[in-house]
């Protein structure tokens, strides 16, 4: 059985205690720090964004503020992976050129920017523009320009569709941006391999980790808000051996 090891706190605190060269995928999904932008605009969602995604910390900073903090959390990010090892973010598409810089800075090369497109979106304002169907997500390599990817000798497009997150999967609680493990273990089984060490800093409710475990390879994750990571430590413990090294 793979292990486990997470830990309810912010991410730069816990990226610390993690060994350097030890991890071969880093496949996350930060708050793409949207909270000021979205509370100037007369929508719908200023009231979800302060429900929803002020505990994340990360959400509700100044630009400059939000460019320190993920400046701190690609600089940890560089030390703990392998040379070689990759690195998936889930990002705002206004925020990628921003990112791209920030993990060029430490080394990440980058690959490409691909699309998650949900099948079956909410329907929200549909009346009034269009239905908000797609989340991209970039792709990078450590200090080399290739890493793990194993595609068969299939073509892999960067584009992936799947529904959103399905009810069984937050038979634990819910997540206001929780990914479906149908869209995560693809980026598990194509960017590691079996008993290699993937880690979420900002792990939500756990779907990296859980694909990561099913598909027997060990996680490390944290998360800052008590609830989610609660919901996470059960997810995970199905599938699991927790190490509680960290």
């Amino acid at each position: 059985m793979n292990w486990y090891d997470i830990q309810n706190t912010d991410c730069i605190s816990a990226m610390h205690k993690v060994k350097s060269d030890s991890v071969d995928l880093i496949l996350t999904d930060p708050p793409y720090n949207l909270g000021l932008f979205m509370k100037s605009r007369e929508t719908n969602l200023k009231q979800m964004r302060s429900n929803f995604f002020g505990s994340a910390g990360w959400d509700n900073l100044e630009f400059e503020e939000w460019i320190e903090s993920m400046d701190d959390f690609f600089a940890e990010a560089a030390r703990t992976v392998k040379v070689g090892g990759s690195l998936i973010m889930f990002m705002s598409l206004i925020k990628i050129e921003t990112i791209i810089k920030l993990a060029e800075k430490h080394g990440f090369y980058y690959k490409t920017t691909g699309i998650w497109h949900k099948l079956n979106p909410m329907p929200r304002n549909m009346n009034l523009h269009f239905i908000n169907s797609t989340e991209a997500w970039l792709y990078f390599v450590y200090k080399k320009h290739t890493g793990t990817f194993n595609n068969d000798g299939k073509a892999i497009h960067d584009f992936f569709e799947t529904s959103v997150t399905p009810t069984g999967e937050r038979k634990f609680g819910k997540h206001p941006t929780q990914k479906p493990l149908a869209l995560m273990s693809q980026f598990v089984r194509l960017l590691s391999n079996e008993n290699d060490t993937v880690m979420d800093p900002f792990m939500g409710s756990g779907s990296s980790g859980e694909a990561a475990l099913i598909l027997k390879r060990n996680f490390i994750g944290s998360e800052i808000n008590a609830d989610y990571f609660q919901i996470s430590n059960e997810r995970l413990s199905l599938h699991g051996e927790q190490k509680n090294e960290l």
